[in-house]
């Protein structure tokens, strides 16, 4: 599961899973722990959007809420993706080289660019890539933007492999990489220096002339 969950949260997110829509009241009693701290747990849950509150009307009495797990709840509650993830890397790579193994790969990086375009703001490059270190940041995937007073193209940083495992097996990943900062940030990107080539860091800087985009709103 992801290390979003702290320990006291898995409890609440497998009892919803598996049973479903519960009150606070109904998980106090399954868990054995206090109103108090399964209310505090459900906030942060809530806060984090893997828990949603709906209203239930009772025949009698006061209306309680129910608890259920969200669309991103239960897909974190379930995360398994990582292994999956490799296995799917691995047929990749396997493939013979050709123009076909590169489209997939590239189709591959656009696609996922698609699951976080909505997250990246900004109408400049500078504000774009800073926009993709505070998203891949939350995802503890440490990145930076370094702007030199002599050089108006920003650089992004990336200051730990993301895919660590994969890109010692093949640094084709790198590729994906490219790709998929470069559909994020409306231009095309370089790999300027790479972490498995002995480098400090992973840096990616555009191929364009300072000021001009390729993004359109």
């Amino acid at each position: 599961m992801s290390e979003s969950f702290s320990s006291s949260d898995l409890a609440i997110i497998d009892l919803l899973r598996q049973h479903g829509e519960r009150t606070v009241g109904e998980l106090s009693e399954l868990l054995g722990v206090t109103l108090t701290a399964v209310r505090q747990r459900l906030s942060r849950l809530m806060e984090n959007g893997y828990v949603h509150r709906e209203k239930r009307i009772q025949p009698r009495g006061r209306p309680t809420h129910g608890y259920t797990l969200t669309a991103e709840g239960r897909r974190r509650a379930g995360e398994n993706f990582a292994d999956l993830a490799t296995a799917l890397w691995e047929e990749v790579i396997a493939l013979p080289e050709s123009e076909a193994r590169n489209q997939l790969i590239e189709g591959l990086a656009r696609r996922l660019a698609k699951t976080y375009q909505t997250q990246v703001v900004g109408e400049s490059l500078v504000e774009r890539l800073r926009s993709i270190a505070t998203l891949f940041q939350l995802r503890h995937i440490p990145m930076m933007v370094e702007e030199s007073p002599g050089n108006a193209t920003p650089t992004l940083k990336v200051m730990a492999c993301p895919y660590p495992d994969l890109a010692n097996e093949d640094p084709t990943i790198c590729q994906m990489e490219t790709t998929l900062l470069s559909e994020l940030t409306g231009q095309p990107l370089r790999l300027d220096g790479c972490t498995h080539e002995g480098g400090t860091c992973c840096k990616f800087v555009s191929t364009l002339e300072p000021n001009v985009s390729t993004f359109e709103t």
